[in-house]
C-alpha cells in the first residue's frame, strides 16, 4: 500500500488509493519521550575537540543542553563509555582520550557529575550510554592503550576483528566485568537510565568470522547447536543479568537498548518484518531483541529505523508497524531512533524533502504503542537542515511533554503540592509552589494554565506550560508567556522520577490586569 501524508491546519491526512482519506488529529501528546543522543566517540557531539579547557568543555555542554531545552526535548542520552574508557573516574576503564587527547589523563574534574547536575537543573532525564564491548575505534595495537587499561591486564579477554579490539562476549568473566562497570555508575551517580546502542557482536566483515572458536569449544559446544545460538545466549545473559543488577541497586533506574532497526527479514523468519535488509540483529549482530522484550529484560527499546518512508529494502512505515506489534501488550516502552543525520545529507531523494522527518514523527503518533523518539544526533539537529530544528521548536515539540510512566517499576502517585501564591510581576506571573514536607517522592512539578477562571483538562497538552525541577520545599516559577489582558487559572502537580503524577493542587486564579 502506498502512503501519502500531508499536513493541513493541524490535521494529517493519510491517503491511500484503496482506503480513501482518514483525518487524524496530530497535536502533540502530553506524554512522549523526546530524547537526543549526545555522542562523545570521535568527538561527534561533545566535546567539540580533544584537549579543551575545563571551562570550555563546560560551556559547550551547557550550550548543548540549552539547545535541547529550546527544541522541546525532555531527555538526553549521553555517551559516557564510548571505547572501554570513561567520562568519570572509574576502576573499570581509563579516562577517555576524547576529553584530553590522551587516554588515561585526568581532565581535572568529573564530567559525568557535572553533566547530570546540569541536565537535572533543566529537568531533563539523563540516560547514561555505554558501549559494552568496543575497546578501540581504528587500531588493534594494545600497546596504544593507557598503561592501566583493564584490557592490558586481561589480554585473554580481547578479540581483534575488523581493525578494532573488542572484549570477547563469550567469556563469562567479561560479562561480569561489564556488569560491574555499569553498576559503578548506577551506585555513584544520579542517573535516570542505563542505555546501550546496537554494538554487541560487531557488524560483520565480509569473509571473516569473529575469532571465538576456542571460547565456543570451551563454553558452548554440546550446549548449543550452532555458534550463532551460543552468541545470542551470551548477549541475552548480559542483558538479563545487567537488568537484574541495576534493579537490585536502584529499582527506579531504567534500562534500555537501541538496536539496529531490523530484527529479522520475513524471508528468513515468517514472523520477521517484510524487509530485505542486508543486516539483521538476530542473524548478524546476535542481538535477539524479541527475547529481551518477551522476557522483560529491558524497560525500553529504541530500534534505529534509519530509513525513509516507503524505502523498499527497509521501509520506515513497515518497520514502525512491525515494532509496534512486537511490543504491544509488553512491559516495555517503544521509542523510535530517528535519523536526523540523514536530513538533506543522504543520496535518497526522500531525505532532501523537508517533510520526510516530520512525517515520520506524525506517523509515530498514530500508534498506541509509540512512546517517544530519540534523535541521532544533537549535532545534526543543531545544523538545522531543511529547518528541522525550527520545526521541532515551533511545531512538533512546541508544547512541553511529560515522559511516559513505567507502571511495572512504580505506579504510586506522589502527594499533591499546593500553590502558596500567584501574582503578576514585571517579569510575568509568579507562581510559588509549596510542597508537603513529607512528600519526599516528588522530583519535579508540572504547571498548567487555563485561560479564564475555570480549570480545564490537564490531559490536554496545550494546557501544560512548563515542568520545573524541585529544589526545596518552595519552588518559584515565572510564567513569562502570560498576557496582561487575560484572566488565568493555574494548577500544579508533583511528579516522581518515574513520572507518576499527583492529583492537582487547589487552583489559583489571576484576574485581568
Amino acid at each position: 500500500m502506498s502512503l501519502l501524508i500531508f499536513s493541513l491546519m493541524g490535521i494529517v491526512i493519510f491517503q491511500s488509493p484503496k482506503d480513501g482519506q482518514a483525518e487524524i488529529q496530530t497535536k502533540s501528546q502530553k506524554r512522549e519521550l523526546r530524547a537526543v543522543w549526545i555522542a562523545t566517540v570521535a568527538n561527534i557531539d561533545w566535546p567539540s575537540k580533544k584537549g579543551l579547557s575545563i571551562d570550555k568543555q563546560k560551556q559547550e555542554f551547557v550550550k548543548l543542553l540549552d539547545d535541547v531545552e529550546k527544541m522541546g526535548m525532555n531527555a538526553v542520552v549521553v555517551q559516557i563509555k564510548p571505547t572501554a574508557d570513561a567520562f568519570y573516574p572509574s576502576k573499570y576503564g581509563p579516562w577517555s582520550e576524547y576529553l584530553t587527547g590522551t587516554q588515561g589523563k585526568n581532565p581535572g574534574y568529573d564530567p559525568l557529575a557535572f553533566m547530570i547536575e546540569e541536565a537535572h537543573k533543566r529537568n531533563l532525564e539523563f540516560h547514561a550510554w555505554f558501549n559494552p564491548y568496543r575497546i578501540t575505534m581504528n587500531h588493534t595495537n594494545i600497546k596504544r592503550l593507557a598503561a592501566d587499561h583493564p584490557a592490558r591486564k586481561h589480554q585473554n579477554w580481547i578479540a581483534s576483528y575488523g581493525g578494532r579490539l573488542y572484549y570477547n562476549p563469550g567469556i563469562p568473566e567479561v560479562k561480569q566485568f561489564i556488569i560491574d562497570g555499569v553498576l559503578e555508575v548506577v551506585k555513584n551517580y544520579d542517573i535516570d537510565a542505563v542505555h546501550m546502542d546496537d554494538y554487541f557482536y560487531p557488524y560483520k566483515v565480509k569473509g571473516k568470522d569473529f575469532p571465538d572458536a576456542a571460547e565456543f569449544k570451551k563454553y558452548g559446544k554440546g550446549k548449543f547447536k550452532t555458534v550463532g545460538d551460543w552468541r545470542r545466549d551470551n548477549v541475552n545473559q548480559l542483558v538479563r543479568d545487567l537488568n537484574k543488577a541495576i534493579k537490585k541497586e536502584k529499582p527506579y533506574v531504567k534500562f534500555g537498548i537501541s538496536p539496529f532497526g531490523v530484527w529479522r527479514n520475513s524471508a528468513n523468519d515468517s514472523t520477521g518484518s517484510k524487509t530485505a535488509a542486508g543486516v539483521t540483529n538476530y542473524d548478524d549482530l546476535y542481538a535477539n531483541t524479541r527475547e529481551w522484550i518477551r522476557q522483560g529484560y529491558i524497560d525500553y527499546i529504541t530500534p534505529q529505523i534509519y530509513w525513509n518512508i516507503s524505502y523498499k529494502p527497509a521501509a520506515y512505515d513497515i518497520l514502525l508497524d512491525w515494532w509496534g506489534k512486537e511490543t504491544s501488550g509488553k512491559p516495555v516502552h517503544l521509542y523510535i531512533g530517528q535519523a536526523a543525520y540523514k536530513i538533506n545529507n543522504d543520496s535518497s531523494s526522500a531525505w532532501k524533502k523537508a517533510e520526510e522527518y516530520p512525517k515520520q514523527i506524525l506517523l509515530n503518533r498514530q500508534y498506541d504503542t509509540f512512546m517517544g523518539s530519540m534523535h541521532f544526533s544533537l549535532k545534526d539537529l543543531n545544523r538545522n537542515p531543511l529547518g528541522i530544528k525550527d520545526r521541532l521548536s515551533n511545531d512538533l515539540y512546541r508544547q512541553p511533554a511529560l515522559i511516559p510512566t513505567m507502571p511495572w517499576l512504580d505506579n504510586i502517585k506522589p502527594q499533591s503540592p499546593s500553590i502558596k501564591s500567584a501574582n503578576r510581576t514585571e517579569d510575568g506571573i509568579e507562581v510559588i509552589i509549596e510542597d508537603h514536607t513529607l512528600n519526599q517522592d516528588s522530583t519535579y512539578y508540572a504547571i498548567y494554565r487555563f485561560t479564564g477562571d475555570i480549570q480545564g483538562n490537564i490531559e490536554d497538552s496545550e494546557n501544560l506550560v512548563k515542568t520545573v525541577r524541585k529544589t526545596g520545599n518552595e519552588q518559584v516559577f515565572i510564567d513569562q508567556t502570560a498576557k496582561a489582558e487575560e484572566t488565568y487559572t493555574y494548577v500544579v502537580t508533583a511528579l516522581d522520577r518515574l513520572h507518576n503524577e499527583s492529583e492537582v493542587s487547589i487552583e489559583a486564579i489571576i484576574q485581568t490586569q
